[in-house]
């Protein structure tokens, strides 16, 4: 499939309009093991993420001003209102600080800044909106459990999580992955990969070398770090040029699905959708590519 979107070349996009749209481009991709147009799961479909990427838009329009912990809070609530379970609460996780970084600044500077003032509040916000999504595989901690009110700011308290979830890992390390993940875009667009190549290539490298924290979870870290093993194998293969990599491809997608859902590499998804944020807000990836 080869997109073409040079009819929004000339948008000055705001920091919503962006989001809205890296949410759309990264749902319809067929990414192995996630919801597209061809795919949903028991309780997800593709539509349930297109109205999420339209809830979120005006709340991350004004992340500047709300804080990143409200700004979280209210996309999850705006979600909520239009679909019944959860679609986006790591994804507004993401694009709530990149959304606060102010548009004249440099991104990956702003984002430590943006790291920096993240307060108590921020963290009550985030804990009140992780309870209303309720999403899957979260577990107890020993430490400011999200049943409890944290009593320590939200970096701080995503910090205690990074071991164990690529998101709140973000937060300790200023985006790290995030940053990769938008390098990778780039380089897939000069490389002349179309937009859906480039975004499923991020995503099997994302998987390769991190595996993915919601599977983790869900299924255990052995089967994770399975996932990230036949995810380098497409890549070994020379994905997506070879024939025996489009066959490794759709086993691996077929095993994915497998098992009720749980390998859903959610959590992958959710960086690769901030990667495409970054890469778009940075001018290193266009929508003209």
């Amino acid at each position: 499939m080869s997109w073409s979107l040079a009819s929004l070349r000339d948008m000055i996009l705001s920091p919503g309009q962006r989001a809205m749209i890296v949410c759309m481009l990264e749902v319809t991709a067929r990414k192995p093991g996630n919801v597209h147009p061809g795919a949903s799961l028991a309780d997800l479909c593709f539509a349930d993420f297109l109205a999420g990427a339209a809830a979120i838009r005006p709340v991350l329009d004004r992340a500047g001003e709300l804080g990143v912990g409200r700004t979280v809070l209210e996309c999850v609530r705006e979600t909520r209102k239009l679909v019944p379970t959860n679609v986006n609460l790591g994804i507004a996780l993401l694009l709530a600080p990149l959304a606060a970084v102010p548009e004249n600044d440099r991104l990956k500077t702003g984002i430590g800044e943006v790291m920096m003032r993240l307060t108590v509040e921020d963290a009550c916000a985030v804990y009140q909106a992780i309870r209303l999504a309720q999403p899957g595989g979260l577990g107890r901690s020993a430490e400011q459990d999200i049943a409890g009110e944290p009593t320590e700011d939200l970096r701080t308290v995503m910090g205690r999580a990074a071991d164990r979830d690529l998101v709140a890992r973000q937060y300790a390390n200023n985006f790290e992955q995030v940053l990769w993940g938008a390098s990778l875009l780039s380089g897939s667009v000069a490389a002349h990969l179309d937009w859906e190549q480039a975004i499923i290539y991020c995503h099997l490298e994302m998987m390769a070398n991190f595996p993915d924290t919601l599977i983790a979870r869900k299924r255990g870290q052995a089967e994770a770090e399975e996932a990230a093993n036949r995810a380098a194998d497409v890549l070994a293969k020379e994905w997506p040029a070879s024939p025996e990599s489009h066959r490794l491809f759709a086993e691996f997608d077929a095993w994915l699905r497998a098992a009720g859902h749980e390998r859903n590499p959610g959590t992958t998804a959710d960086l690769v959708t901030a990667s495409l944020f970054v890469a778009l807000r940075n001018g290193t990836m266009r929508l003209n590519s």
